[in-house]
């Protein structure tokens, strides 16, 4: 075994006593040890751009890809930097934890409550930012995904996820309730099932969390990527200021009550045949071509 994995696996010890994983999910965890695809940047999150389409890549696997003060940072400056060819962000990461949530080291009592502040402030201003964004951000997940870690798929507009993947919000059992992940998570699945994650902190797997709304698509581990970009692509054949406009209206008409949201949706759809791409797609439709995005 490479040093490499010698020491995720003296990481991932302390990881399975503390969230409580069990024997089978951690044999499942530490047979992804053996991937060579691992990035060798020594920066936090790793962002590359090519066709419209780019990727940060969080890049501390031997912090099981914690989301510390410095990690959320970096992952809020890789998001925000538009540029007029993006069309689709996609967050992944490296080694066998997504992201297993906040650095309980940075939530000591010595830290401080000011310090404290800062820590979920800045984490939320990622999620907001990931909606707020006018591409459509996906989450492409091949490990676990716990507490913030899990947060962070659930507000992503798309999750693809391996099957061996899990999700968690285990917060409960080192006496901190997930309750700032629960804000995402119970916007992605009904009450009853985030309730039981976030009060028992036990583990769903890819296809519960599929069944559930947590993630939109399951796929077996070696074609995660693969189905990922297959999904980013065929985004990037579609308008970008329509998906930016159809983005922004569902998110704001899901707050609203059923006919307030008809209301606001129907003048989205007139704002909609306004835009030159409105237009040339029904004309394009007409005229049984392909149609020519303006970008």
């Amino acid at each position: 075994m490479s040093f490499y994995c010698k020491q995720t696996m003296n990481v991932l010890g302390p990881l399975k006593y503390a969230f409580r994983i069990s024997p089978q999910i951690f044999r499942s965890l530490s047979t992804t040890l053996k991937r060579k695809d691992q990035p060798t940047d020594n920066s936090l999150t790793i962002k590359s751009q090519e066709g419209g389409i780019r990727t940060i890549c969080l890049n501390d696997p031997k912090k099981r890809n914690a989301l510390s003060l410095a990690m959320l940072q970096s992952l809020y400056e890789d998001l925000k930097n538009d540029e007029d060819n993006l069309r689709v962000i996609i967050i992944k990461a490296t080694g066998p934890v997504f992201s297993s949530g906040h650095d309980l080291k940075e939530l000591t009592a010595e830290k401080g409550s000011e310090f404290h502040e800062k820590v979920f402030s800045t984490c939320t201003e990622v999620m907001n930012l990931i909606q707020d964004l006018p591409v459509p951000v996906i989450a492409q997940v091949n490990g676990l995904a716990t507490a913030a870690g899990c947060q962070l798929v659930a507000a992503c507009d798309l999750a693809v996820a391996s099957q061996s993947s899990k999700f968690a919000t285990p917060g409960v059992n080192v006496g901190l309730f997930c309750t700032t992940p629960g804000v995402a998570l119970s916007r992605s699945v009904c009450s009853k099932v985030a309730l039981e994650m976030l009060l028992t902190g036990n583990p769903i797997s890819a296809t519960e969390a599929l069944l559930h709304g947590l993630i939109s698509k399951v796929v077996p581990d070696d074609q995660v990527e693969t189905e990922t970009l297959k999904l980013a692509n065929r985004i990037c054949e579609t308008s970008k200021e329509v998906v930016a406009l159809g983005k922004k209206a569902f998110y704001t008409q899901i707050l609203k009550d059923t006919k307030n949201a008809y209301r606001y949706a129907e003048s989205v759809m007139v704002s909609n045949l306004t835009l030159k791409d409105g237009n040339e797609g029904i004309k394009a439709f007409i005229e049984k071509r392909k149609p020519s995005w303006k970008n």
